[in-house]
């Protein structure tokens, strides 16, 4: 392809387009380098562009890291076939990440004879955009797989159906073949055939779709969430976890605690700190980090390592956790456990007494952890004498010598953290403290409360040692010019800025475009409205301005926490990415076997895209999870009126909240009533042509619960005056088989927003 010429070295957002548009083959970021004549300087300014222009909503990642139009379709692709109307067949893209766009459906042009592809059939196909749709030409048959459907199975007239469990379900399917299943079994099924036979088939019982502990399997399944090891895999866990941990630096000396959510199921991580005897850091302290050396055990290539990767991450539900890793190592043998000794990545800090960090180094160690403490309790010493008393005399003999070494080394690590606090404030990162809900469950997995959890100093010290850890592992690799696995938290795109200021104005408040953004610009917003009613919605709206955070080997800062570099080293046990920064650690410094291999080194970019989708795909089943807890816990309370919150608003009607619980619904502008109801975007606000009624973001107001389902996860609203119904999605799959209703899901937040009860 001959090179195009651009005046001022990078190529226009639309040469960019147009070059996408018109090659003939997937266009990544090599290819438009190449087609653009771009030197090896202006390289990371064009994926800076490309970053850009996707935040922007012009573009969209294809498999494979080519580019697309946003809204469009890899021009190759592999395709599902999902519907044959006489000779004509469609088909959607069996992968489809482009957020709130719904997607799309091709034509196949069959070649040879025709009725050759029926539903379910997997295709490779070159795409094309043709008028004001697509055109699939398929290139390969690919090994049919059925399609898989989750649901509830319920009988009407005499018949079996399948109803699917995902709230844009909208019809239901009867069923060829039952099995064993009864009506309200939860099922797993094969979705096959042609129109008008398109049928189910149950290939697996899964159980009571209403049971709690149905709530996570669902969305295990429906996300495609691997949560089975298999014997070979679990063998090799057992015969590594046996290793004899070698030479190392002893740590067993020091009181270090592991400081954790009371339910933790692994423990990652655990400190120490005490004031520094070097008089060079006068009124300074010295610190360690011990993270699970799981490096050592999982190394690159085995079988273990292949999991790991193909998992992204561990993904937690209120009753149980699906691990990254096999138990015997991510709950016992790399878990950080009072009194037993543990292999672990010490990192080694020197804190000023400011809160800098003046120098770090990595080391291989064994430690022996002297207590592991929750939250609340390690509060609970803090706060006060009498109580603290009290707690220690219960969770340690009296006179013990472990007591005497936990009470000190909780006070010092407070002084410790006091100052690394200093340097927290100084450079003043984002401060958007939004709570999350936490589902407590008896022992039998019943829902016994939804709240909000309560945000400690104590969550506040780990993290803030976390992030020093963090800091310290990519400048230790920085300066081994070594391979880095960034955490990347880019600046809002011009596009949200544009709207955050529009959306500001209406309450009167200036945001300058001009100036240079830092997150002390949004938190000095949200300081100028600290006792406003209208403070939680602004800092939502702030919240929806920000990118989300990824990884990658190519480092672009960390905007929220407002660090120049950054990559996650503390959680190996919960995620890939830690494990790749302990591997590059171990090779940089010499620190023995499981060091990062030439082909991870080569791969990061890759890795990185893939992980953060994996990243993704744990946040929205985790998300989904809590919805049908809230709404099994709802579901008590039908036929209340309740008090609720506006949490958006669109043209077609306004989404609500149950205050202090959760759960979405929407109240669509049509039950209002019988006046027009007109759509201001700035303010976020539908306002009543005639009453000037009007229903804004962050306006509470009440609401009658009509229906929660468990299932879904999904609300139904009425207005309490009975003018008319908010029809919140979903259905009851025991007694319904309606048509299809509209629910808002959680939003999601930038992981580099605190999280309570959540480490970095």
């Amino acid at each position: 392809m001959k090179k195009q010429n651009t005046r001022n070295g990078l190529p226009t957002r639309q040469q960019i387009l147009d070059f996408i548009s018109t090659s003939s083959t997937p266009a990544g970021k090599r290819e438009i380098a190449k087609a653009f004549g771009l030197h090896a300087q202006d390289k990371i300014a064009l994926k800076a562009l490309l970053k850009d222009m996707s935040d922007e909503g012009l573009i969209d990642t294809a498999p494979g890291r080519a580019f697309h139009k946003m809204g469009g379709v890899p021009k190759v692709t592999v395709l599902r076939v999902t519907d044959v109307t006489g000779d004509t067949v469609w088909a959607q893209p069996e992968q489809w990440q482009a957020e709130g766009i719904p997607v799309p459906r091709l034509r196949v042009r069959e070649r040879g004879r025709k009725g050759a592809l029926g539903v379910g059939d997997r295709i490779l196909a070159r795409t094309e955009e043709a008028g004001n749709g697509w055109i699939a030409h398929p290139m390969k048959k690919l090994a049919r797989g059925e399609e898989q459907m989750l649901g509830v199975v319920h009988e009407e007239g005499g018949r079996l159906y399948l109803q699917g469990i995902d709230k844009k379900d909208r019809n239901s399917l009867p069923i060829s073949d039952r099995g064993e299943a009864m009506p309200g079994d939860l099922v797993l099924a094969e979705k096959a055939g042609r129109p008008p036979r398109i049928f189910a088939r149950v290939t697996e019982i899964l159980g009571d779709p209403f049971a709690p502990r149905s709530f996570s399997l669902i969305a295990i399944h429906k996300h495609g969430i691997p949560n089975v090891f298999s014997d070979d895999l679990l063998a090799e866990a057992e015969r590594v976890s046996k290793q004899q941990l070698g030479k190392r630096e002893d740590l067993r000396h020091l009181p270090i605690v592991a400081i954790d959510p009371a339910d933790a199921r692994d423990h990652d991580d655990a400190v120490w700190a005490a004031p520094d005897d070097d008089p060079k850091n006068e009124g300074g302290w010295k610190a360690v980090v011990a993270i699970a050396d799981v490096s050592f055990y999982v190394r690159p290539g085995s079988e273990l390592d292949r999991e790991a990767r193909k998992r992204g991450n561990s993904v937690y539900f209120p009753d149980r956790v699906v691990p990254m890793l096999p138990e015997i190592l991510s709950a016992e043998v790399c878990s950080l456990k009072e009194g037993e000794d543990r292999a672990a990545l010490a990192c080694h800090l020197q804190v000023g007494a400011n809160g800098e960090l003046r120098s770090w180094r990595f080391t291989r160690a064994v430690v022996s952890i002297a207590a592991n403490i929750a939250y609340d309790d390690a509060q609970t010493i803090i706060d006060g004498p009498k109580t603290e008393r009290a707690l220690l005399d219960e969770r340690f003999a009296i006179g013990s010598d472990k007591r005497a070494e936990v009470e000190p080394a909780l006070k010092h690590l407070w002084g410790c953290w006091a100052a690394l606090n200093k340097a927290r404030q100084k450079r003043e990162p984002l401060d958007l403290d939004l709570p999350e809900r936490r589902i407590v469950l008896d022992e039998k997995g019943r829902i016994l409360s939804v709240a909000p959890r309560e945000r400690l100093d104590a969550h506040k010290l780990i993290e803030d040692y976390m992030i020093a850890a963090n800091v310290a592992a990519a400048k230790a690799l920085e300066a081994r010019k070594a391979p880095v696995m960034y955490r990347i938290h880019e600046p809002p795109s011009r596009e949200k800025l544009v709207a955050l200021k529009d959306y500001l104005k209406t309450f009167d408040m200036e945001f300058a475009l001009g100036q240079v953004i830092k997150p002390a610009t949004f938190n000095q917003i949200l300081r100028k409205v600290e006792e406003s009613d209208a403070r939680d919605d602004i800092m939502t709206q702030v919240l929806r301005t920000q990118t989300q955070a990824y990884y990658g080997p190519e480092n672009a800062g960390h905007f929220g926490l407002s660090l120049g570099s950054y990559a996650h080293f503390t959680s190996p046990i919960r995620r890939y990415a830690d494990l790749i920064v302990h591997r590059s650690l171990v090779s940089a410094y010499g620190l023995g076997q499981g060091g990062l291999t030439a082909e991870e080194a080569g791969g990061m970019e890759r890795i990185g895209e893939s992980i953060s989708q994996l990243e993704r795909r744990a946040m929205e089943a985790e998300r989904d999870t809590i919805d049908r807890y809230v709404a099994a816990y709802l579901a008590q309370h039908v036929g209340e009126v309740l008090d609720a919150k506006i949490t958006g608003v669109q043209n077609f009607g306004f989404f609500a909240t149950v205050e202090g619980i959760g759960g979405d619904g929407l109240v669509p502008a049509r039950d209002l009533g019988t006046e027009y109801f007109r759509y201001d975007e700035a303010s976020q606000r539908l306002i009543g042509e005639h009453s000037g009624t009007s229903y804004a973001l962050g306006q509470r107001l009440q609401l009658r619960l009509a229906e929660a389902n468990p299932v879904t996860g999904a609300l139904r609203f009425e207005l309490p005056d009975g003018k008319g119904s908010a029809s919140g999605g979903g259905f009851d799959a025991r007694r319904d088989r309606g048509g299809p209703k509209r629910v808002i899901k959680h939003r999601g937040r930038p992981a580099n927003i605190r999280h309570q009860g959540r480490k970095r």
